[in-house]
């Protein structure tokens, strides 16, 4: 693809951070439209910016060939059928997180990605930002050693308010609760950082408020590679708190404490075993400037979509692809599956898996 990426966001409410990036990103991509059933709510986040039109339906927006990609913004629900017409039409999509709500679906997305010949980019933006980037040269470098053990924190404020949004809460809905619509970014950096996961128990529980989804929960992972992990979730927390911390045998990496976006936190890297502090600090100090969040995810998208670009490294970010966005889906399977069952739950789930057909009750 040359020349600037032509692109349509589909929903105006996280679609508003979306615009964001691709504004900072103005020399790689040029937003031709928002699409929103609240055309008040899509006219807000455009503002004064006229090139951008807001008068064409989804419908619509398949049939022109000018849109090279489409950025589903969508509640959870209507994420399948409107990523699967926008790739039988030809488009290149972006899809925020839950993909969908079944490894069936993610399956058949992923089998029409290849057909019509485009690429299908689930949103996981918390991988992109300094911290993980300087975790990523420690590795690179062999200075972390054997991966140990890791915890993560996910300790969220969710209120009444929250909620009042009809779909939120439910499983038709939100597909969901806090181990799918908040930790599912942690789980994902856990395993960008750890590899995948081997197996895995669960416990999880609606504690918090009156809704039909789970609202804490607490799970462990056995990883391929050996290691442990745990993470601890819960919406009622007195305020928005994420925390990360990896051991290694021979350095301790911890997040900040940055709710949202915990790879643009300040990270502190503390040398033990055979690696010296001094080790660690030169390395840091080659890691250069990058791109966080939502800017650093369209960036590494771009890179992928053009033809000139230079292959991603172990320090260098690459676009998230439909087999990170099927380990997500199949984590969450597996979490649920384990919580209802009261088993650990062994990894790779195939199609003879009882939540392969979806995980909602």
């Amino acid at each position: 693809m040359g020349g600037k990426i032509k692109t349509a966001i589909i929903g105006a409410g996280i679609g508003s951070q979306h615009l964001d990036a691709y504004r900072r990103l103005a020399e790689r991509y040029v937003v031709t439209h928002v699409c929103d059933i609240d055309r008040e709510r899509a006219a807000a986040i455009v503002g004064d910016d006229a090139t951008i039109r807001l008068d064409e339906s989804f419908e619509t927006l398949l049939a022109n060939d000018d849109v090279d990609l489409i950025d589903i913004c969508l509640p959870p629900h209507l994420h399948f059928e409107t990523v699967m017409a926008a790739l039988q039409h030809q488009k290149h999509v972006i899809c925020e997180k839950p993909l969908v709500n079944s490894l069936r679906d993610a399956d058949a997305l992923a089998r029409q990605a290849n057909s019509s010949g485009r690429k299908l980019f689930p949103v996981f933006q918390y991988r992109y930002g300094p911290g993980v980037a300087q975790l990523q040269a420690l590795m690179a470098a062999g200075l972390a050693g054997k991966p140990l053990v890791a915890s993560i924190e996910t300790h969220w404020n969710r209120q009444e308010d929250y909620y009042a949004i009809d779909w939120r809460g439910t499983w038709a809905g939100e597909q969901g609760g806090a181990v799918l619509g908040h930790a599912i970014h942690n789980h994902d950096l856990l395993c960008a950082v750890f590899g995948p996961v081997k197996r895995l128990s669960a416990f999880a529980d609606t504690r918090v408020n009156n809704i039909e989804v789970e609202d804490c929960a607490s799970i462990s992972f056995q990883m391929e590679n050996g290691a442990l992990a745990s993470s601890s979730i819960t919406l009622g927390a007195s305020d928005d708190t994420t925390r990360l911390r990896f051991c290694f045998e021979n350095l301790t990496a911890e997040s900040g404490s940055v709710p949202y976006a915990p790879a643009e936190g300040i990270w502190t890297f503390s040398a033990r075993g055979g690696v010296t502090q001094d080790q660690v600090d030169q390395c840091l100090a080659g890691v250069g400037t990058v791109k966080s969040g939502y800017v650093g995810l369209f960036d590494a998208i771009a890179d992928e979509l053009s033809p000139d670009a230079s292959p991603a490294t172990e320090t260098t970010p690459r676009a998230i692809n439909m087999d990170d966005g099927r380990r997500s889906l199949e984590l969450v399977s597996a979490i649920y599956h384990a919580v209802r069952t009261a088993t650990v739950v062994e990894l790779p789930l195939l199609e003879n898996s009882a939540l392969y057909d979806g995980w909602s009750i």
